[in-house]
């Protein structure tokens, strides 16, 4: 396989950060596709931390690094990220490539999002205030400014004054008096522009023409599976395609290019800011697995919310993205329990549902359906051979495995690069590059 994706099969935070740099040293670029700073990916080995938000996770492998058009970008932040991650010892020059299509993200955007969440009370979505969505929307509506325009001086004026415009009327609306002056915002455009120039590039011309070469390339999921604007616990959801099907469109390739698709998957379940989570636990049990699964979001430092593993959720992920295989994180989390229970169903009103409801006000409603597998007590922290493995954790993931119907090709027993299980027997990972 020349061409695979790495993809959240949840409600984010999975890991993908991890496993994405464990394999990104047999690919020759990895290759963001959607999302912005809004994603976190941390990447850890030896005493060595990075916290990635734009920069896909390969930089720290040395890799070349594509920020491609589906992403969304803010200039300065994606600057300052090149900077702390040079200022830890990590090369970033000719290695990234960001696309000249990629849309920016601009002030307005960003207080448009905090404005419309501050408006909405109870009813917020829980982003991270970013300016995601209210970009990608300037995106569909035809009215963005692409990274191309940020060096073409009329062009980049005409785009600005018209969004600052239309978005300033609409923040004055909903309460906003800070609104930043056009000029001030062309200026620091300029000096980012400068900066960025010698990244920005046609990255769907190169890697068209990478692949064309023989050359390996690993696309890099930001988000999960029930984040994804189409598939996901809509309105609750992110404001891109977070699934298999968004490679393509995202990273400017031929959908016949991807050769594989790999899914991670927590041992339990996770997710950050509003909407359903039909296997939460908001009780000790839940504070625990926060406490002992560091349960803290990589971009915003939010807590995140706690429950059981929902194999509803992670056999839609798997089937949405086709994936051949998946890795399953934070197993030692469940080192201390003595049961774990698992949903493998919902009902709703007396109905049994095999599938996620389409209504986020019915999936609010369900009732898990769940199986119960003995714990293991046993340490498997740090573990990196199967045969360390207690008889009782292999039996919890081949149950996983059954349930969402792939096999796990990874087992991540800590957060560290060393403390993972390589499961090598695994025809996914023998048809690697490298392999």
């Amino acid at each position: 396989m020349k061409v695979v994706a790495i993809l959240g099969g949840q409600w984010g935070d999975e890991g993908k950060g991890k496993i994405i740099d464990l394999l990104s040293d047999r690919f020759d670029v990895v290759a963001r596709y959607h999302g912005g700073h809004n994603a976190g990916h941390t990447v850890k080995f030896g005493d060595r931390h990075f916290a990635l938000h734009l920069l896909p996770a390969g930089a720290v492998r040395g890799r070349i690094g594509v920020i491609g058009a589906g992403v969304v970008v803010d200039p300065d932040a994606l600057l300052a990220e090149i900077a702390g991650v040079r200022e830890q010892g990590i090369e970033i020059g000719d290695n990234l490539l960001l696309s000249d299509r990629a849309q920016v993200i601009l002030p307005w955007h960003r207080l448009l999002d905090a404005a419309r969440e501050s408006a909405a009370g109870d009813g917020k979505i829980g982003t991270t205030l970013r300016g995601i969505g209210p970009s990608y929307e300037s995106a569909a509506a035809r009215k963005g400014v692409r990274v191309a325009e940020l060096y073409r001086p009329a062009t980049l004026r005409a785009r600005v004054e018209a969004l600052a415009a239309e978005t300033g009327a609409l923040l004055r609306a909903l309460g906003c008096a800070d609104i930043p002056e056009t000029s001030a915002v062309l200026d620091a455009l300029g000096r980012s522009a400068e900066a960025l120039k010698p990244h920005v590039r046609d990255t769907g011309r190169y890697l068209r023409d990478h692949l064309r070469g023989g050359g390996t390339l690993l696309a890099e999921g930001a988000h999960g599976a029930m984040l994804d604007l189409s598939a996901g616990t809509y309105p609750f959801v992110t404001s891109s395609t977070c699934t298999s099907a968004g490679v393509a469109a995202g990273l400017h390739i031929s959908p016949r290019a991807l050769d594989g698709s790999l899914v991670v998957l927590k041992a339990y379940t996770t997710r950050v800011g509003s909407g359903p989570f039909p296997t939460e636990l908001k009780d000790a049990t839940g504070e625990f697995l926060r406490a002992r699964g560091n349960e803290y979001g990589t971009s915003t430092g939010r807590p995140r919310r706690t429950g059981w593993f929902d194999a509803v959720v992670a056999r839609t992920a798997v089937e949405l993205s086709g994936a051949a295989a998946v890795a399953i994180t934070k197993l030692d989390v469940l080192d201390d329990l003595a049961e774990i229970p698992v949903c493998v169903g919902y009902r709703l009103d007396g109905h049994e549902l095999r599938d996620v409801p389409p209504l986020v006000e019915d999936l609010d409603r369900v009732e898990p359906v769940y199986e119960t597998v003995p714990g293991w007590r046993t340490k498997t922290t740090a573990a990196t051979r199967t045969e360390d493995l207690p008889p009782a954790a292999h039996r919890y993931v081949r149950y996983l495995e059954e349930r969402i119907g792939a096999p796990a090709v990874f087992l991540s027993t800590g957060p560290r690069r060393e403390e993972t299980v390589w499961r090598m027997e695994s025809e996914f990972l023998r048809a690697l590059p490298g392999a």
